[in-house]
């Protein structure tokens, strides 16, 4: 089998469920239930490492360690609504009556430590779809703005805790497609 580089065009979709101590299947996570909202603007995924270089008088004695590690999943999420904003702001909380839903947001003591299993997936029925995953907690606190022309978007930033033994801030799955043939569906992991 033949593989190839591939061409990532377009945006994806924005998973987000409860983690519950493991990664579920693609097929239980990717549903509408965990669908955070529709994203505008992609998504991206950075990944920073800090070194420290230990470095002799003359220059010509170094050994370098990596010292820190932080990775940061973004989107900016356009339709949503105040269960999502439970998803996005540790402190808040929500309340479902017959007709009102109630969110407040707030109060360090309401903190629910609730960590996430945040997938991005971009589906790509010639190449073979690809998944970004972490497991993290928005970072970003909430800024919601009404303007008059202009949809409301909420901006996430997920910063990924380690989600294994290995200290794993980013799995990133990618599906294989043989040079001859097509795509594309959903694998599970």
């Amino acid at each position: 089998m033949s593989y190839t580089d591939r061409i990532a065009l377009g945006s994806g979709k924005l998973y987000v469920a409860e983690y519950s101590g493991t990664i579920p299947g693609d097929s239980t996570l990717e549903t509408d239930a965990n669908l955070l909202g529709a994203i505008q603007g992609g998504a991206s995924v950075e990944y920073k490492a800090t070194y420290y270089d230990a470095i002799d008088d003359s220059g010509k004695r170094v050994k370098t360690i990596l010292t820190d590690e932080e990775a940061i999943l973004k989107s900016g999420v356009m339709t949503w609504n105040g269960n999502t904003l439970k998803k996005l702001c540790a402190t808040a909380t929500v309340t479902d009556a017959t007709t009102k839903r109630t969110v407040k947001i707030g109060g360090v003591a309401n903190q629910d430590g609730k960590k996430y299993v945040v997938r991005f997936l971009h589906e790509d029925s010639v190449d073979g779809d690809c998944r970004l995953t972490i497991v993290g907690t928005n970072r970003a606190g909430l800024a919601i703005a009404f303007a008059k022309n202009k949809e409301t978007v909420i901006n996430a930033e997920f910063k990924a805790l380690p989600s294994d033994d290995n200290g794993t801030l980013i799995t990133y799955e990618e599906e294989i497609v043989s040079a001859s043939g097509g795509g594309g569906g959903t694998g599970e992991t």
